[in-house]
């Protein structure tokens, strides 16, 4: 007698919380894609596949079901292979995270595209792995939605020099990348070469027209070894424009500098939190001894540094908070003839003329009822 599938408990009429109906007795290669596209279009923004586990569908900040059985090793092996590739439980194996994107192409005409964390766990004693897939939207966001300060927007887009946007994991400074990016390209003019280097690649911009625009997009490690190793290959193509995901090491930000220095434009991210520190903690990635030359090359091509954090709306949804400040000529002029030292303080005294505090945002977001005091607090330092 042939088996049939439990019957769900969850209320039809919850969309929500609809479980795949097609699930396969045995997930294999062919059925990974079907099965992905169906949570999108339940509306997961977050799909967890975990062994021993069930997949989850995280839609509106709620988690729910996706299937009936919990995935056992030959599910999770299907999955690896569809996502990375037959190297994926090996490199596990030695103690690596993979962070990847992953497309699918329902037609000729659409994609779905997934930004892709894969890490080994233990579960019930054993090796095991979780994969967290982000969906991705189909292209980048607009300035205007994001609802970035016009002041942002009027120095986004220097001739030559550096733009760094910061904050920690997950404050969306990728999207506001892209969004700034897309802007550049829908200018009349266009912006010319742009080259990307990415870890992993979020956003396209195959559906923005810009026909004075050429995009050119690199994975890392996927298409060249790390990002230091992008800038040099950038600045043999000829680009107008660079961004560098992150500027995670010296040996990174140097090259940055260089690139700007040689008149490019580049946009760059790092984890950090502030103006001040931003500018402190890059000079602080350098050795003692060469913290001097490069503080003072770093500050000749900064233009302006753009901190975010993501937080809670009162009706719902997140919003980004924002401390900025610009670097013109006067104020780099300024900061060159003083010890680079003497920086930090001297920044946090500039901010308000030149750009706005996150004590500022945070107030006007909370006295506009956008924001609950709990997260006021906790942007100016005044919770715990």
């Amino acid at each position: 007698m042939a088996s049939r599938k439990p019957v769900s408990l969850v209320k039809g009429e919850d969309s929500a919380g609809r479980i795949y109906p097609d699930e396969p007795d045995r997930f294999r290669e062919d059925t990974v894609d079907p099965f992905l596209t169906w949570c999108v279009k339940q509306g997961s923004s977050d799909i967890s596949i975990q062994t021993e586990r069930v997949v989850y569908n995280d839609i509106s900040g709620t988690l729910y079901p996706a299937t009936y059985r919990s995935m056992d090793a030959s599910d999770m092996s299907a999955f690896l292979h569809r996502i990375y590739g037959p190297d994926a439980q090996a490199r596990l194996a030695s103690g690596k995270d993979l962070d990847v994107s992953y497309e699918i192409r329902p037609d000729r005409y659409s994609r779905i595209r997934f930004r892709v964390n894969i890490t080994a766990i233990q579960a019930k004693g054993r090796d095991a792995a979780q994969i967290t897939m982000r969906a991705l939207p189909t292209e980048p966001p607009k300035m205007s939605d994001l609802n970035i300060e016009q002041h942002i927007i009027d120095n986004w887009a220097p001739r030559q020099g550096m733009v760094v946007v910061t904050g920690p994991t997950g404050s969306g400074k990728s999207t506001l990348l892209a969004a700034g990016n897309r802007m550049l390209l829908e200018r009349a003019e266009g912006c010319g070469k742009m080259l990307t280097y990415e870890a992993p690649i979020e956003f396209t911009y195959d559906t923005i027209k810009s026909p004075r625009s050429l995009v050119s997009q690199s994975e890392i490690p996927r298409h060249l070894a790390d990002f230091a190793h992008g800038v040099r290959n950038a600045l043999r193509r000829k680009p107008n424009i660079i961004m560098v995901g992150e500027a995670r090491d010296r040996e990174t930000i140097s090259a940055a500098i260089e690139a700007a220095q040689t008149g490019h434009a580049v946009y760059t991210t790092t984890h950090t939190t502030g103006v001040s520190s931003t500018v402190r903690r890059m000079i602080s990635s350098f050795e003692k001894e060469e913290r001097g030359e490069r503080a003072y090359a770093l500050m000749e091509t900064l233009r302006m540094i753009v901190t975010q954090s993501l937080v809670p709306k009162v009706s719902g949804g997140r919003m980004g908070i924002r401390e900025w400040m610009v670097f013109p000529d006067e104020v780099r002029e300024k900061l060159l003839d003083m010890n680079f030292e003497e920086w930090t303080n001297e920044i946090e005294r500039m901010i308000p003329s030149y750009g706005q505090t996150m004590n500022k945002s945070a107030s006007d977001a909370f006295e506009n009822g956008d924001i609950t005091k709990r997260h006021y607090l906790l942007l100016t330092g005044g919770g715990a």
